[in-house]
């Protein structure tokens, strides 16, 4: 049996230098998402959101990334969801971005706020059918029975709406824009030596900083 101890990966694809990078992280983060797409790396726009409880600690799950507007990064939920109330209630938040293909990381720390509601609508009616009715089913992150109960909820859904060309959006369901005001880059490299390098919104204006490994 393989120890935990024993697993380990040199990382050798490429480097990360200041003088090569775009001096605006949106721009840079575009770069390497769209390096991303073209190399194939499975669901690029996977990332880890963190965020903080009421008790105060930090929870994490994975959600999408749906769009990058007005320099904000942009994904949907359900507001009645853990993370839509912990968000209502501490803004505050962290974006993580793991592309182990091409051995990078990017992480991002902002402030979330939620959008137009007619920005939802429209991203709502632009998703596949079931989707929309598994947001009409699920209460999400609230204890449920069983399985059969969530799927008498769908069926249930499925003959109300069956002759509706467009469902309604759910009042409890839209989206989160985050506005970033750090952001680093992180490449992997030999011997545990990586490159990093953060961006820090400084009165308007972006900083970069190479941090030590």
């Amino acid at each position: 049996m393989t120890k935990l101890s024993d697993i380990r990966k040199n990382y050798t694809k490429s480097e990360l230098l200041i003088e090569n990078v775009d001096q605006d992280p949106i721009k840079q983060f575009d770069q390497w998402f769209n390096e991303a797409i073209e190399s194939q790396v499975p669901e690029p726009n996977a990332m880890t959101l963190s965020t903080i409880n009421v008790a105060g600690r930090p929870t994490s799950r994975v959600v999408l990334l749906k769009g990058i507007e007005q320099n904000k990064f942009l994904f949907f939920t359900n507001y009645q969801s853990s993370k839509g109330k912990e968000l209502e209630q501490n803004p505050a938040c962290a974006l993580n971005f793991f592309w182990p293909e091409l051995e990078r990381q990017v992480r991002i720390e902002g402030i979330a706020e939620r959008i137009e509601e007619n920005a939802s609508t429209a991203y709502f009616n632009s998703r596949p059918r079931g989707s929309q009715i598994g947001a009409w089913a699920s209460p999400q992150s609230s204890v449920i029975k069983d399985r059969e109960t969530l799927e008498k909820r769908v069926a249930e859904l499925e003959e109300k709406y069956k002759d509706a060309e467009v469902l309604p959006k759910p009042n409890q369901w839209g989206g989160f824009a985050v506005e970033a005001f750090q952001i680093e880059f992180w490449q992997g490299r030999s011997n545990r030596l990586h490159d990093r390098l953060v961006y820090i919104l400084h009165d308007g204006a972006w900083q970069i900083s190479r941090l030590a490994p």
